[in-house]
């Protein structure tokens, strides 16, 4: 029952908000929908102890759900290591949103039908995240992928929010397609949906392959690609990240709730859960390296150059998820996750602190028309200070002081080195990658806090000065996050990437590939050799374990501090330096600010021209041969016909009975003639 109730509570939250407001009230509504899902995120945190900690893992029979000859799917929950982590990280971060949400949307009309939206899509969240089978996946899969479109188009009144839902939901379907035949190819290697049957004969299938226009094609490798192409689309890597920044147009909670700790990541959740299918997919697997690399890499460039504050965080969220793809690529699936789980308590965080900024500034997002707001909002400007810490993932090397981000982050980093030492494709170029994209994480982090919070006032003299902190209900929800923000890293990395990661990913499919990278119980320094850093807590002074360079270990930091001082002089030292860089930049900024012109690239290249295709099925299809031969065809013979008969039909008696008198002369003619000839 405990488990039934963390996934079903949301489900029966979102119903009463959803169909029954009338009759409770949209407070009420409000208020069982938020204290279902706190109860639902209490019990997880329970769950995560009896799972992670003392080692209950189960499955749990929900119904059996089709049956259709040979292929069978059940609704089962599987409770392990890496579904409780999922399931504190999605019901924390929605309980914390739902709070926010009372007091971020206090002024619109639609609340109720708001917090529906938002506790269905944790209900899908949480199927997705304690499946048992791959239809069960594409279940919560597409339900997320619903719940997203209508919860970025919520104000269905504003055109960009729409064209921003139908961008969204036409982009996964991109991925999704690849995620559906990766479902279909695994059902005909293995028979099978079930977690547990396909994992069990991935060894034995490991030569198979499948013949198409005159290929072999590995079958591993073919359905890994496949699933990874659905991860693609559902994080938003590159070549399908085009509706991640524009999903920014639905509220900020929404912002907060998808793209920092909870959809975005199922993709790489997919990845880490089928971990055996990729071990065995080397190719495949250093796609992932490739794709990730770039992502965090790309994202990280376009970051630098955006004004709007929630564009700003929704590239940062992209690129971190660059880095958690590459690590899964190289086999560090602890790792991937351990970064997947302190990214969502500081990107949370800094959402959230933009929503505080915006609903202060009476709704203005542009960073441009902000500064010296420290002052009017001192507790959000703490909060998004934290929140930044952690992003850039500030620490001392060395030592166990740090934000969240210092720990898993620079074990990314690190533990690409060590890949590339190992002999895995790309781990030297996905560690060179990490550290530049770390730079310029960090300059335009600080960019964020130096233009919106320091400076001079840059925009409307009276909205600043209205400008205000935040209610009460919207600030205990960051005090909550800023508090994962700092401990998250500290604390949990033993369990996740240290010496405990053994004992707490028993029974999941997470540590089958730690080791490729020879990352499985790293922890940050614990001792020097020779100028190298020992990162395997159970090595001795000189017997062993991973030695990693220092200025390896120090390389992150560095380029931190590189970052965040450039920032400082280019937006604190030199106020409206950067502004003229920008105007006199014919090719960098205008290549960087326009997203390097990908939307202009898919718009010419697949949307003008699948528009033509659609227009020539139009006039040329449905015009020309369906009406032509249709209703203006057949059709409008029929009609033409039916009209000069009509014309017979003059209402005199005389003509009808002239008419009667011809067909009587006609049929005795008839017959006479006939008998005749009969004779």
């Amino acid at each position: 029952m405990l488990y039934l109730a963390i996934v079903f509570l949301p489900l029966v939250g979102a119903i009463i908000a959803g169909l029954f407001p009338r009759f409770t009230g949209v407070t009420a509504a409000q208020l069982i929908s938020t204290g279902l899902l706190l109860v639902s995120a209490c019990l997880s945190l329970f769950a995560f102890y009896d799972v992670a900690i003392l080692g209950h893992e189960q499955t749990v029979q929900v119904a059996r759900w089709f049956a259709v000859g040979s292929f069978e799917a059940h609704w089962v929950l599987r409770i392990d290591t890496l579904s409780a982590v999922m399931l504190v990280v999605v019901t924390f971060v929605a309980s914390l949103v739902h709070v926010y949400s009372w007091g971020y949307m206090a002024d619109d009309p639609h609340k109720a039908r708001f917090f529906a939206y938002l506790s269905l899509f944790t209900f899908f969240m949480l199927m997705l995240v304690t499946a048992d089978n791959f239809m069960q996946v594409f279940f919560g899969w597409e339900g997320v992928g619903l719940a997203s479109y209508l919860l970025i188009g919520f104000w269905y009144k504003k055109p960009s929010a729409n064209a921003a839902a139908i961008k969204a939901f036409v982009t996964n379907r991109i991925g999704d397609f690849g995620f559906a035949l990766g479902i279909m190819a695994l059902f005909v290697i293995f028979g099978s949906l079930s977690f547990d049957t396909v994992f069990a004969g991935v060894e034995a299938n490991k030569e198979r392959v499948f013949s198409f226009l005159g290929m072999n094609i590995n079958a591993i490798e073919l359905v890994a690609f496949l699933l990874f192409v659905g991860a693609m689309g559902k994080s938003a890597q590159f070549f399908l990240h085009v509706w991640l920044p524009d999903a920014m147009e639905g509220p900020t909670p929404v912002s907060a709730l998808i793209h920092a700790a909870t959809m975005v990541t199922a993709g790489v959740f997919l990845v880490v859960r089928c971990a055996p299918i990729f071990d065995a997919a080397p190719l495949t697997s250093g796609f992932i390296v490739l794709v990730g690399g770039m992502t965090a890499f790309f994202a990280a460039t376009i970051g630098l150059v955006q004004n709007d504050i929630k564009r700003v965080i929704a590239y940062s969220t992209c690129s971190q998820l660059g880095y958690m793809f590459f690590a899964a690529g190289l086999g560090m699936y602890n790792v991937a996750m351990f970064h997947l789980f302190t990214h969502a308590f500081f990107k949370a965080l800094l959402f959230l602190g933009a929503g505080s900024v915006i609903v202060g500034m009476h709704h203005e997002q542009d960073m441009r028309k902000m500064g010296g707001l420290w002052r009017k909002m001192p507790i959000t400007w703490v909060f998004m200070l934290i929140g930044t810490l952690a992003l850039t993932g500030f620490g001392i090397p060395g030592t166990s002081f740090g934000f969240a981000g210092f720990f898993s982050k620079d074990a990314v980093i690190e533990g690409a080195y060590i890949a590339g030492e190992a002999g895995r494709s790309f781990g030297f170029p996905a560690f060179w990658v990490g550290v530049i994209a770390a730079l310029m994480t960090s300059f335009y982090s600080w960019r964020v806090i130096f233009m919106t919070f320091h400076g001079k006032p840059n925009g409307d003299a009276k909205t600043f000065e209205q400008a205000h902190e935040s209610p009460a209900n919207m600030l205990v929800p960051l005090a909550l996050l800023a508090f994962g923000a700092i401990f998250a890293g500290v604390m949990f990395k033993s369990s996740f990437i240290g010496s405990q990661s053994a004992d707490f990913w028993r029974g999941s499919t997470v540590i089958e590939g730690a080791a490729v990278a020879g990352y499985e119980t790293t922890e940050h320094v614990e001792t020097v050799v020779d100028d190298h850093a020992v990162v395997d807590s159970h090595a001795d002074d000189h017997g062993g374990g991973h030695h990693v360079p220092l200025w390896v270990l120090w390389s992150p930091f560095v380029a931190m501090m590189l970052g965040l001082s450039f920032s400082y002089w280019l937006y604190i030292r030199n106020p409206g330096l950067a502004a003229k860089w920008a105007a006199g930049s014919r090719v960098v900024h205008p290549f960087l600010y326009n997203k390097w012109y990908f939307d202009e690239l898919y718009d010419a290249v697949l949307v003008k021209n699948v528009k033509r295709l659609g227009d020539l099925f139009w006039r040329g299809g449905d015009q020309r041969i369906v009406d032509g031969f249709g209703p203006n065809g057949f059709a409008a013979v029929t009609q033409a016909l039916a009209k000069q008969a009509s014309r017979l039909q003059t209402g005199f008696v005389y003509h009808y009975a002239f008419l009667m008198l011809i067909g009587l002369v006609g049929f005795v003619t008839w017959a006479l003639l006939r008998g005749m000839g009969a004779n």
